[in-house]
């Protein structure tokens, strides 16, 4: 077998085996395949594409390039939840303790941000001691104890993955829905997931931008999933305008111990408890999607969700005062400054890429990897879309490091924001399902 003929069978449109996948996957991962050679072929499936046991081999391959975590001799069925991100999506913050004290044990690995797309990790290290390193031993230890883990991924876990995004970065092969479906989900699979739910955004502030591309995606992960053997759902959710009205990491923490408290904004409160009920029912803890609901909704209203919360940072080596007052333990920024509205209308338009672009500018957010994070800084939204607002009304506080930075945050955001002089109804919360 060899790499150029493989190569040459993709460019001209036709299928490749499992073997052939695997042997240029594990032989690229190895370095016995060279860079060029690997352009090439993302070039290819780029161009000509793949079917759906394709890119189901391609994951599968990917995945089994490095470490393969089994936890079935830990918790059965291991569900995870992955989101394809977005600007002021904490779900996992609060979804996390909700399902786990719902009944499911949750453990799941994690990414940081990269550009305007906030990162899960970096929220939680917005807590005083939390770390997202913890050893294999760790993970299971907390997930039979605690029922709940977020960590950060290793670098044994899925390399060829790693290997080859790198590449695709470097070589306008990005875009491909079925390098992008395959990446995800080869380290769903190598984390060891039975059931998982994808919550695929679209909208400015998510990498689908339409809804066609975004339904697209969902539907090829959930059948990479399902001919994998695992059961897999996914809903397409809007990033149109941030989720929730928190942007920024500690002050996303800090609305998602709200939520926990009931005492969340209303899209974000709905949107996790929407998939929490979902994935209790895929994980065969509810019969029915409206019976969990009622589950989480009683893990909810009963603070059981709150405390799983505070012993899972706690575990983590994270300060569990924040579940009573994040405001004492979370760190804040020395300067807020209020963005009043010029004019008097209905909004019609909060753009999410701007706020997490400007996000980032703050020091909230990573150009590059070795960037620092500031914790503190971000904004809080007072509107959204759909809402009316008079001539001076604050349309959100701008949390910065200095009154410099405030005020040319300020400028730039305001760009984000368009009125209308009649009614506007809000975007859809949740687009589509795809099971």
């Amino acid at each position: 077998m060899r790499a150029v003929d493989i190569i040459a069978k993709k460019r001209d449109g036709l299928e490749l085996t499992a073997e052939e996948i695997d042997f240029f996957i594990q032989g690229y991962t190895r370095d016995d395949i060279p860079d060029y050679q690997a352009a090439a072929w993302a070039m290819a499936v780029l161009l000509q594409g793949m079917t759906d046991q394709e890119v189901t081999d391609l994951t599968l391959s990917m995945a089994h390039s490095g470490d393969m975590l089994d936890l079935s001799d830990v918790v059965k069925p291991v569900a995870d939840k992955h989101s394809t991100g977005g600007v002021g999506d904490k779900v996992t913050l609060a979804l996390a303790p909700l399902v786990s004290a719902a009944g499911q044990p949750i453990g799941k690995m994690s990414g940081r941000g990269l550009g305007f797309s906030g990162g899960t990790l970096d929220k939680l290290e917005s807590i005083p001691g939390w770390r997202a390193e913890i050893s294999e031993a760790e993970f299971r230890k907390q997930l039979a104890e605690i029922g709940i883990v977020v960590a950060g991924q290793t670098a044994e876990l899925a390399p060829a993955d790693k290997k080859l995004y790198a590449l695709r970065d470097v070589t306008a092969t990005v875009p491909s829905m079925d390098l992008i479906a395959s990446s995800i989900m080869s380290k769903k699979l190598a984390a060891g997931a039975d059931v998982i739910l994808l919550d695929v955004k679209v909208g400015n502030g998510a990498f689908m931008q339409t809804l066609d591309a975004a339904i697209e995606l969902a539907r090829l992960m959930v059948a990479i999933g399902k001919l994998a053997g695992r059961k897999v759902a996914a809903r397409v959710t809007d990033m149109s305008q941030p989720l929730g009205l928190a942007v920024g990491n500690s002050l996303e923490v800090k609305e998602a111990v709200a939520t926990l408290k009931g005492q969340g904004p209303a899209d974000f409160t709905e949107l996790i408890l929407t998939e929490s009920a979902h994935l209790l029912h895929m994980c065969g803890k509810a019969a029915s999607v409206e019976e969990g609901r009622q589950k989480v909704e009683e893990a909810l209203h009963s603070g059981r969700a709150l405390e799983k919360f505070r012993a899972f940072v706690t575990a983590q080596g994270g300060d569990g005062r924040v579940a009573d007052d994040p405001d004492a333990i979370l760190p804040t920024a020395p300067v807020i400054l209020p963005l009043a509205s010029p004019r008097s209308g209905y909004l019609k338009e909060v753009r999410a890429r701007t706020f997490g672009e400007v996000a980032v500018k703050l020091g909230g957010g990573r150009e590059k990897k070795s960037d620092a994070i500031d914790h503190r800084v971000g904004m809080i939204l007072h509107a959204k879309v759909g809402d009316a607002v008079a001539a001076g009304d604050v349309l959100c506080d701008i949390h910065a490091r200095t009154e410099a930075e405030a005020r040319t945050a300020a400028e730039e955001l305001l760009t984000a924001y368009a009125w209308s002089d009649e009614p506007v109804e809000p975007p859809a919360l949740i687009k589509t399902t795809i099971a």
